[in-house]
């Protein structure tokens, strides 16, 4: 294996997994899925969680956790090649190190969540995933007027031993490539679809709404 793959210590890490059981996306039906078990009602204060600005904030340990972030994807993306040239793409996606890697970055990701939550009272939303290809704005597609959103969920059991929730993950997403496509057949225009883990994904004009609603 090449030397990018990380160092058996680094592939044999694990924690509660973004692509893992406990992590990825952020998102439960409640909230966001690292923080199952959570609760962080109990947890806000007036001072990060109120209505005034919010000053003084040392931002280096959140930069330091994003550092650290950044260098588990590299380590993952070195092992991922590495893997591939090995063995078959099902083989690969199952192999014990890229999933090692993979928990590790969902542990990381809810480690980001809750520290954002701590420092900023911030719910922050930084693993769904959305593809807008702007075909419609060029082809004079839909406004925000004429369209609507829809969602589906799945309240889903713990894994099997073999695999984790990314795998179940990837599973709705290659549904929802194909529910897209047979929108698209039967004559709908599908400007924007996404797959995210424990709440729907939020398009622009949802939070757009939201903010109108709390107000």
């Amino acid at each position: 294996m090449p030397d990018e793959q990380g160092t058996p210590d680094e592939a044999a890490a694990t924690g509660p997994g973004g692509h893992g059981p406990d992590g990825h996306g952020a998102h439960d039906p409640a909230g966001h899925d690292p923080h199952v078990g959570h609760d962080h009602d109990d947890e806000h204060d007036a001072r990060t969680h109120g209505s005034a600005p919010l000053t003084g904030v040392d931002p280096a340990p959140l930069h330091a956790l994003v550092d650290e972030l950044a260098q588990v994807l590299h380590a993952y993306v070195g092992t991922a090649v590495g893997v591939r040239a090995e063995f078959g793409a099902s083989e690969a996606d199952e192999d014990p190190r890229v999933l090692a890697l993979e928990q590790r970055v969902g542990s990381l990701n809810a480690r980001l969540y809750d520290l954002l939550h701590e420092r900023l009272g911030l719910h922050p939303d930084l693993t769904g995933m959305a593809w807008d290809d702007g075909e419609d704005d060029e082809d004079g597609g839909p406004v925000a007027g004429d369209v609507e959103t829809f969602h589906l969920g799945f309240v889903v059991g713990p894994p099997p031993a073999d695999r984790t929730y990314d795998s179940a993950l990837d599973l709705v997403d290659a549904g929802g490539a194909e529910i897209a496509e047979r929108l698209a057949q039967a004559g709908f225009a599908v400007s924007e679809w996404g797959t995210a883990r424990g709440g729907p994904v939020a398009f622009g004009d949802d939070d757009d709404e939201d903010e109108d609603d709390e107000r």
